[in-house]
Protein backbone atom coordinates (compact mmCIF):
# COMPACT_ATOMS: atom_id res chain seq x y z
CA UNK A 1 0.00 0.00 0.00
CA UNK A 2 1.39 3.34 -1.11
CA UNK A 3 2.25 5.38 2.19
CA UNK A 4 0.48 8.61 2.62
CA UNK A 5 1.70 11.95 1.87
CA UNK A 6 2.70 14.47 4.61
CA UNK A 7 0.04 17.20 4.84
CA UNK A 8 1.15 20.61 2.98
CA UNK A 9 0.93 24.08 5.44
CA UNK A 10 0.83 27.14 3.64
CA UNK A 11 3.03 29.66 5.46
CA UNK A 12 1.73 32.91 5.02
CA UNK A 13 4.82 35.79 3.91
CA UNK A 14 6.67 39.07 4.95
CA UNK A 15 8.20 41.13 2.59
CA UNK A 16 11.58 43.31 3.85
CA UNK A 17 14.15 45.00 2.20
CA UNK A 18 17.70 43.82 3.32
CA UNK A 19 19.51 47.12 1.91
CA UNK A 20 18.94 50.44 1.37
CA UNK A 21 18.68 49.67 -2.40
CA UNK A 22 15.83 50.20 -5.02
CA UNK A 23 15.41 46.83 -5.36
CA UNK A 24 12.20 46.15 -4.80
CA UNK A 25 11.74 43.89 -1.40
CA UNK A 26 12.22 40.60 -0.37
CA UNK A 27 9.27 38.24 -0.20
CA UNK A 28 10.05 35.36 2.51
CA UNK A 29 10.03 34.29 6.30
CA UNK A 30 11.46 33.09 9.43
CA UNK A 31 13.16 29.62 8.64
CA UNK A 32 12.08 29.01 12.65
CA UNK A 33 8.18 28.80 11.03
CA UNK A 34 9.21 26.11 8.56
CA UNK A 35 11.62 23.91 11.03
CA UNK A 36 8.68 23.82 13.21
CA UNK A 37 5.75 22.53 10.65
CA UNK A 38 8.81 20.12 9.50
CA UNK A 39 9.33 18.75 12.93
CA UNK A 40 5.33 18.55 13.05
CA UNK A 41 5.40 16.08 10.10
CA UNK A 42 3.89 18.14 6.98
CA UNK A 43 5.64 20.12 3.87
CA UNK A 44 5.76 23.75 4.19
CA UNK A 45 4.98 26.06 1.27
CA UNK A 46 5.31 29.71 1.48
CA UNK A 47 2.56 31.70 -0.20
CA UNK A 48 3.66 35.28 -1.90
CA UNK A 49 1.59 38.25 -1.86
CA UNK A 50 -0.89 37.47 -4.99
CA UNK A 51 -3.28 39.88 -4.95
CA UNK A 52 -4.62 38.20 -8.30
CA UNK A 53 -7.16 36.27 -6.52
CA UNK A 54 -6.94 33.31 -9.48
CA UNK A 55 -3.25 32.47 -8.91
CA UNK A 56 -4.02 33.23 -5.10
CA UNK A 57 -6.75 30.51 -5.66
CA UNK A 58 -4.68 28.34 -7.47
CA UNK A 59 -1.87 27.92 -4.54
CA UNK A 60 -4.34 27.63 -1.75
CA UNK A 61 -5.98 24.66 -3.53
CA UNK A 62 -2.81 22.87 -3.07
CA UNK A 63 -2.59 23.28 0.86
CA UNK A 64 -4.04 21.34 3.60
CA UNK A 65 -3.58 23.80 6.06
CA UNK A 66 -2.63 27.47 7.02
CA UNK A 67 0.12 29.08 8.92
CA UNK A 68 -0.78 32.61 9.46
CA UNK A 69 2.59 34.50 10.39
CA UNK A 70 3.60 37.15 12.21
CA UNK A 71 4.77 40.32 10.98
CA UNK A 72 3.77 44.25 10.82
CA UNK A 73 0.67 46.03 11.38
CA UNK A 74 -2.91 45.52 9.30
CA UNK A 75 -3.71 48.86 7.92
CA UNK A 76 -7.12 49.97 10.55
CA UNK A 77 -9.01 50.73 7.67
CA UNK A 78 -10.23 47.12 7.62
CA UNK A 79 -11.57 47.06 10.83
CA UNK A 80 -13.18 50.90 10.52
CA UNK A 81 -10.56 52.78 12.35
CA UNK A 82 -8.03 55.86 11.29
CA UNK A 83 -4.38 55.17 11.60
CA UNK A 84 -2.96 56.10 15.43
CA UNK A 85 0.10 57.65 15.10
CA UNK A 86 1.99 54.36 16.67
CA UNK A 87 0.29 52.02 13.85
CA UNK A 88 2.91 51.41 11.79
CA UNK A 89 3.24 50.83 7.81
CA UNK A 90 0.78 48.65 6.60
CA UNK A 91 1.24 46.41 3.59
CA UNK A 92 -1.94 46.57 1.18
CA UNK A 93 -0.80 43.09 -0.31
CA UNK A 94 -0.04 41.07 2.42
CA UNK A 95 -3.43 42.55 4.10
CA UNK A 96 -5.45 41.49 1.03
CA UNK A 97 -4.21 38.43 1.00
CA UNK A 98 -4.09 37.30 4.58
CA UNK A 99 -7.64 38.39 4.62
CA UNK A 100 -8.76 36.83 2.07
CA UNK A 101 -7.01 33.20 2.57
CA UNK A 102 -8.02 33.72 6.65
CA UNK A 103 -12.09 33.84 5.44
CA UNK A 104 -11.42 30.98 2.81
CA UNK A 105 -10.38 28.44 5.47
CA UNK A 106 -12.82 29.74 7.99
CA UNK A 107 -15.58 29.29 5.30
CA UNK A 108 -14.49 25.88 4.27
CA UNK A 109 -13.31 24.24 7.26
CA UNK A 110 -9.66 24.42 6.41
CA UNK A 111 -7.46 23.87 9.51
CA UNK A 112 -5.54 27.07 10.62
CA UNK A 113 -2.43 28.50 13.19
CA UNK A 114 -2.73 32.01 13.38
CA UNK A 115 0.68 33.60 14.98
CA UNK A 116 0.95 37.18 16.68
CA UNK A 117 -0.01 39.20 13.50
CA UNK A 118 -1.93 36.28 12.51
CA UNK A 119 -4.10 36.15 15.29
CA UNK A 120 -4.99 39.93 14.28
CA UNK A 121 -5.78 38.95 11.16
CA UNK A 122 -7.99 36.09 11.93
CA UNK A 123 -10.24 38.73 14.14
CA UNK A 124 -9.84 41.39 11.65
CA UNK A 125 -11.12 38.61 8.94
CA UNK A 126 -14.04 37.77 11.14
CA UNK A 127 -15.43 41.54 11.85
CA UNK A 128 -13.40 42.16 14.99
CA UNK A 129 -10.98 45.09 15.66
CA UNK A 130 -7.31 45.74 17.36
CA UNK A 131 -5.49 48.05 19.37
CA UNK A 132 -3.45 49.47 17.46
CA UNK A 133 -0.63 50.24 20.42
CA UNK A 134 -1.30 48.41 23.52
CA UNK A 135 0.89 51.09 25.89
CA UNK A 136 -1.19 54.31 24.37
CA UNK A 137 -4.37 52.90 24.34
CA UNK A 138 -4.99 50.03 27.55
CA UNK A 139 -4.22 51.78 31.12
CA UNK A 140 -2.16 49.48 32.74
CA UNK A 141 -1.15 47.29 30.72
CA UNK A 142 2.48 45.69 31.00
CA UNK A 143 5.33 45.35 28.32
CA UNK A 144 4.29 43.16 25.45
CA UNK A 145 6.72 43.91 22.95
CA UNK A 146 10.18 42.77 23.37
CA UNK A 147 11.85 43.47 20.42
CA UNK A 148 14.51 44.36 19.38
CA UNK A 149 17.40 43.16 21.66
CA UNK A 150 15.91 40.47 23.04
CA UNK A 151 15.94 36.48 21.54
CA UNK A 152 13.27 35.18 19.91
CA UNK A 153 13.18 32.37 22.87
CA UNK A 154 12.71 34.89 26.08
CA UNK A 155 9.77 34.45 28.59
CA UNK A 156 7.99 37.79 28.92
CA UNK A 157 5.33 36.09 30.83
CA UNK A 158 2.85 33.69 31.61
CA UNK A 159 -0.92 33.18 29.90
CA UNK A 160 -3.80 31.65 31.66
CA UNK A 161 -5.50 29.01 29.46
CA UNK A 162 -9.80 28.29 29.84
CA UNK A 163 -10.33 24.96 30.31
CA UNK A 164 -12.58 22.82 27.81
CA UNK A 165 -11.22 24.58 24.81
CA UNK A 166 -8.93 23.11 21.90
CA UNK A 167 -6.15 25.44 23.43
CA UNK A 168 -6.48 23.41 27.06
CA UNK A 169 -6.44 19.92 24.55
CA UNK A 170 -3.45 20.82 23.08
CA UNK A 171 -1.12 22.77 25.77
CA UNK A 172 -3.37 21.91 28.94
CA UNK A 173 -4.33 24.25 31.76
CA UNK A 174 -1.12 24.98 33.84
CA UNK A 175 0.23 28.51 33.37
CA UNK A 176 2.50 28.84 30.03
CA UNK A 177 5.81 30.61 29.73
CA UNK A 178 5.36 32.61 26.46
CA UNK A 179 7.31 35.36 24.38
CA UNK A 180 5.71 38.47 23.25
CA UNK A 181 6.74 40.70 20.35
CA UNK A 182 3.88 42.41 19.77
CA UNK A 183 2.56 46.11 20.41
CA UNK A 184 -1.17 45.54 19.00
CA UNK A 185 -3.68 42.88 20.81
CA UNK A 186 -7.42 42.50 20.00
CA UNK A 187 -10.12 44.73 20.98
CA UNK A 188 -13.59 43.76 20.01
CA UNK A 189 -13.56 40.12 19.48
CA UNK A 190 -15.00 38.98 16.17
CA UNK A 191 -18.48 37.09 16.03
CA UNK A 192 -17.66 33.52 16.00
CA UNK A 193 -14.37 33.35 17.66
CA UNK A 194 -13.80 32.81 21.53
CA UNK A 195 -11.14 33.65 23.88
CA UNK A 196 -9.48 30.76 25.04
CA UNK A 197 -6.09 33.19 26.82
CA UNK A 198 -5.10 35.70 28.86
CA UNK A 199 -1.75 37.36 29.61
CA UNK A 200 -2.15 39.02 33.86
CA UNK A 201 -2.96 42.04 32.34
CA UNK A 202 -6.11 40.82 30.59
CA UNK A 203 -4.62 41.19 26.80
CA UNK A 204 -5.96 38.15 24.99
CA UNK A 205 -3.53 35.88 24.16
CA UNK A 206 -5.30 33.04 22.16
CA UNK A 207 -9.01 32.34 20.28
CA UNK A 208 -10.85 29.73 18.50
CA UNK A 209 -13.52 29.42 15.67
CA UNK A 210 -16.24 28.21 17.05
CA UNK A 211 -17.50 25.45 15.40
CA UNK A 212 -14.27 24.68 13.27
CA UNK A 213 -12.56 21.68 13.40
CA UNK A 214 -9.52 23.49 14.08
CA UNK A 215 -8.83 27.13 13.73
CA UNK A 216 -6.29 28.60 16.55
CA UNK A 217 -4.79 31.89 16.99
CA UNK A 218 -1.76 32.55 19.44
CA UNK A 219 -0.23 35.80 20.43
CA UNK A 220 3.04 34.76 20.92
CA UNK A 221 5.40 33.44 18.85
CA UNK A 222 5.67 29.46 19.52
CA UNK A 223 7.66 28.68 16.73
CA UNK A 224 10.20 30.80 18.67
CA UNK A 225 10.09 28.57 20.98
CA UNK A 226 9.67 25.22 19.66
CA UNK A 227 12.86 23.72 19.51
CA UNK A 228 13.14 23.41 22.76
CA UNK A 229 9.59 23.75 24.36
CA UNK A 230 7.44 20.83 23.87
CA UNK A 231 4.21 22.32 24.38
CA UNK A 232 4.99 24.98 22.10
CA UNK A 233 5.75 22.53 19.50
CA UNK A 234 2.78 20.46 20.38
CA UNK A 235 0.76 23.94 18.37
CA UNK A 236 1.98 22.66 14.90
CA UNK A 237 1.52 18.93 15.54
CA UNK A 238 -1.89 19.93 16.70
CA UNK A 239 -2.28 21.35 13.11
CA UNK A 240 -1.04 18.85 11.32
CA UNK A 241 -2.72 16.13 12.81
CA UNK A 242 -5.97 18.21 12.75
CA UNK A 243 -5.02 18.02 8.41
CA UNK A 244 -4.93 14.31 8.80
CA UNK A 245 -8.31 13.79 9.78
Amino acid sequence: MASQHPPTIGITCTTFQTDQSQRPPNLGQNRSYVDAVVQAGAAPLLIPNLVDKILLRTLYNLLDGLLLSGGGDIDPTHYGQSRHEKCGTPSPERDEVELTLTRWAIDEGMPVLAICRGIQVLNVALGGSLYQDIQAQVPGAERHQWSPGYPRDYIAHTISISPQTQLARIVGTNPLPVNSFHHQAIREVAPGLTVTAHAPDQIIEAVEADGHPFAVGVQWHPEGLAGGDIRAQQLFEALVKSCQR
